[in-house]
């Protein structure tokens, strides 16, 4: 998708790698998983320097999850291996809220700054069960569930806009990339 954009991107797999980028994705997939990978690379405490430098750092579905300042557990989850997320962002946050996988669904929300509504892909995705005073929410399902929140140079979206053909969510972060 930032190909469309013409940006370069690369995987980051060590802390070296920080050096040379000017903005982080944080996938979606399983938050479980990635922050276990996040502590095995020892990436961590670098990605929150990151943070605290100002870089703009994106967290998509599980990254919404692990760029949270707490996560919100329901008594199906109690087997999910606890980790403390990122708190880069002032939101508690529940994983797997708008249901299992056979619950994922499409669905046209209107953004902010977006003049056609944007479809969204929701597999699994987290729900944002508080947002703090300085949180922006840029879109929401039916005005009562935020979907994409901003706060300073953080962004996140509980759905998946990379399996769409739409790069407009891409381009909003490219734009706090290029305003840094």
């Amino acid at each position: 998708m930032l190909d469309t954009l013409e940006v370069n991107s690369k995987e980051i797999r060590s802390k070296n790698q920080f050096e040379n980028i000017d903005g982080l994705i944080i996938p979606g997939g399983e938050s479980t998983s990635i922050m276990r990978l996040i502590e095995i690379f020892d990436l961590k405490n670098e990605i929150i320097s990151c943070s605290k430098k100002g870089m703009p750092i994106w967290g998509t579905c599980a990254g919404m999850i692990i760029v949270a300042q707490n996560i919100i557990h329901n008594e199906s989850q109690d087997k999910v291996r606890k980790y403390d997320p990122l708190n880069l962002i002032d939101i508690d946050v529940n994983r797997n809220a708008f249901g299992r996988q056979i619950d994922s669904f499409e669905h046209d929300i209107d953004v902010e700054g977006l003049h056609d509504p944007y479809h969204s892909i929701f597999i699994r995705a987290p729900q944002v069960s508080r947002a703090g005073k300085n949180v922006e929410i840029l879109a929401s399902i039916n005005k009562t569930k935020p979907v994409i929140l901003k706060q300073d140079n953080i962004l996140v979206s509980s759905f998946h806009p990379e399996l769409t053909n739409d790069n407009r969510i891409h381009n909003l972060f490219m734009q706090m990339v290029l305003r840094r």
